[in-house]
């Protein structure tokens, strides 16, 4: 971690408009750091949706809390207020709404709903590009606002993740958490020799989870290049939505895929009611069979044993796990790509 991950930082602040921006080595880092910063602790429970991957909950076990799972809306395929508050406890602390697949939630509108104290933490892995429905960046909201880097996402270098916040207290809280919990990082300990003096001031425990030069380099050459990625996501989904909906195969859409608001890192959509898992996991093989990388995104963790046994149901997020396809979406797709997949899907639907 050196002079190219600072300049990272400092470019993507700009991108998203948040004050601060502290690079991390994966999402998952930064989920769990932002737990840490906030004081998440034994105890606590933290309400995320059961429609996310795993990450966003084994954050708030690594955190040493409780995560229990909400509802999501049906069109959206986000939490909203309702299902969140069908989840408040007197242990909860703090929530992590996921901007799923690239639908920026109206955390706004969350905050109003919840008391003051409660952290909002926002799963944005899947949200860089996205806005919220206030207009402003994925990132800019004053939460904190954790991004992934991986290799599948809208802006990938190899692995890695940050967090945008605006707390200036709270980003050196989490850039001394990141490196051992050193009052310095790394390359001050290297450019300013007399700084070694201070690096055995250690008064909490801290991680080795920073980002380093080499995929912040990456990161900034991706990130001048988001305009022309998200030009071509963009014309992907409005190849599949106008196909698959001229088709008139009962096939739903997430809401806002083809808004200037959704980030659409991933192309979801929803088979017809009468459609189950059965029927959708034959053809989800199909599809693969003819070399097409559909998959689905992603089973439901409350019913999953590593989380315990949660009672509550969740009909909707159910329902959906029955329905959902992702079709393949990536800015490195030919727009015959895009043809192809939805040719051969409309001749499996024919035929099933």
């Amino acid at each position: 971690m050196g002079p190219e991950t600072i300049a990272f930082e400092n470019e993507l602040a700009v991108a998203l408009g948040a004050r601060q921006v502290v690079a991390v080595n994966s999402c998952t880092s930064a989920l769990f750091l932002s737990l840490v910063a906030c004081g998440i602790k034994s105890g606590d429970e933290v309400i995320c949706p059961s429609l996310t991957w795993c990450s966003t909950a084994n954050a708030i076990l690594y955190a040493g809390a409780k995560p229990i799972f909400c509802d999501v809306d049906p069109n959206s395929l986000c939490l909203t207020p309702a299902t969140v508050a069908a989840c408040i406890t007197r242990r909860t602390r703090a929530i992590i709404p996921v901007h799923f697949g690239g639908n920026i939630i109206d955390v706004a509108e969350l905050r109003q709903s919840l008391p003051r104290t409660m952290s909002i933490i926002e799963d944005a892995a899947h949200g860089l590009g996205g806005r919220y429905p206030s207009g402003g960046p994925a990132g800019s909201s004053g939460n904190l606002s954790c991004f992934s880097f991986y290799a599948n996402k809208n802006l990938a270098t190899a692995d890695g993740g940050a967090i945008a916040l605006r707390s200036v207290e709270m980003s050196r809280h989490l850039r001394s958490l990141r490196q051992h919990a050193l009052p310095i990082n790394a390359w001050k300990r290297y450019s300013h020799p007399k700084s070694l003096l201070l690096s055995n001031r250690l008064t909490e425990l801290g991680y080795k989870m920073s980002l380093n030069d080499i995929q912040s380099a990456i990161g900034r050459v991706q990130l001048r290049r988001q305009p022309g990625f998200r030009s071509r996501r963009r014309a992907i989904a409005a190849l599949y939505w106008n196909r698959l909906h001229s088709a008139d195969r009962g096939i739903r859409f997430q809401s806002g895929f083809t808004s200037d608001y959704h980030a659409r890192h991933l192309a979801i959509i929803q088979l017809p009611s009468q459609g189950n898992a059965g029927y959708r996991d034959r053809l989800l093989l199909k599809l693969r069979d003819r070399n097409i990388g559909a998959t689905v995104h992603y089973a439901p963790l409350h019913r999953m044993p590593l989380y315990g046994e949660q009672k509550r149901r969740l009909p909707v997020t159910e329902d959906l796990f029955r329905r959902i396809i992702t079709l393949p979406i990536s800015s490195s797709m030919e727009i015959e790509d895009a043809a192809y997949v939805v040719d051969h899907l409309l001749d499996l639907l024919e035929h099933s």
